[in-house]
């Protein structure tokens, strides 16, 4: 089950994983079309997928698409929450309503998906939770404090589920740092020579190489990484 994944990292996502075998729930908040168009994908490949609306933010929508993955592929193994929000705007800026939102989306819809996953993965043999954090929750922002804060309390969450949830299902993060997806393609658009000559490889990340490390965190072979954070940002921040 993979939230926000109509596109982006979210779809590389969606698209490794179904080639390595697994059914995938490709998860959109209003792009329909868009939706279709990638299961379309992944079934022309040979894999199996399908398309649901739902506002992860929401625990009930969360946990209806949970239920109907469940429902669709006989259980659930692996839980990607991929789905984020963020915008740009000082702390003055800011209003009170978009705190909330980005607090929903990018920390309170993992808890609901794992919440309700949970019933499913304890029936399988091992499990695997994947959250998609941020760059931003390492370095802070000076542009999106809301972000950078849920990002920031998702690492905690996944140190926390870790602990709770070992040893037979373990709960990592990935950060990646900037990527080429719709999300960043203003700020590439308008700085990204700047931004290219801070990053040590000097160059972005293609969604798929982010899709690679989230595929082996949730494969059988990483049964001995729990409660990390993993950064993948071309050396722009190291810890």
């Amino acid at each position: 089950m993979i939230t926000g994944s109509s596109r982006g990292i979210g779809a590389a996502i969606a698209v490794r994983l179904a080639t390595a075998g697994y059914g995938v729930s490709v998860n959109y908040l209003t792009n329909h079309e868009r939706a279709e168009e990638l299961v379309r994908k992944i079934e022309v490949a040979g894999g199996r997928a399908f398309a649901f609306q739902a506002d992860v933010a929401l625990f009930k929508e969360a946990e209806a698409l949970v239920e109907e993955t469940a429902k669709r592929f006989g259980g659930i193994q692996i839980v990607v929450n991929n789905a984020g929000f963020s915008q740009h705007c000082t702390v003055q800026e800011l209003t009170i309503e978009d705190w909330d939102r980005s607090l929903a989306v990018n920390l309170s819809a993992a808890l609901y998906t794992v919440k309700t996953a949970l019933r499913y993965i304890k029936e399988e043999p091992w499990g695997r939770i994947v959250n998609i954090c941020s760059l931003r929750a390492m370095t802070g922002s000076d542009h999106g404090a809301h972000y950078s804060a849920a990002k920031s309390g998702l690492i905690g969450l996944t140190k926390s589920l870790a602990l709770e949830l070992a040893p037979r299902i373990t709960v990592n993060a990935v950060s990646p740092g900037y990527t080429n997806t719709e999300m960043n393609a203003e700020a590439l658009a308008k700085h990204g020579e700047k931004i290219r000559a801070k990053i040590p490889v000097k160059r972005v990340a293609e969604p798929e190489e982010i899709a690679a490390l989230v595929a082996f965190l949730a494969s059988e072979e990483a049964g001995y990484i729990t409660g990390e954070t993993i950064n993948a940002n071309g050396g722009i921040y190291m810890r």
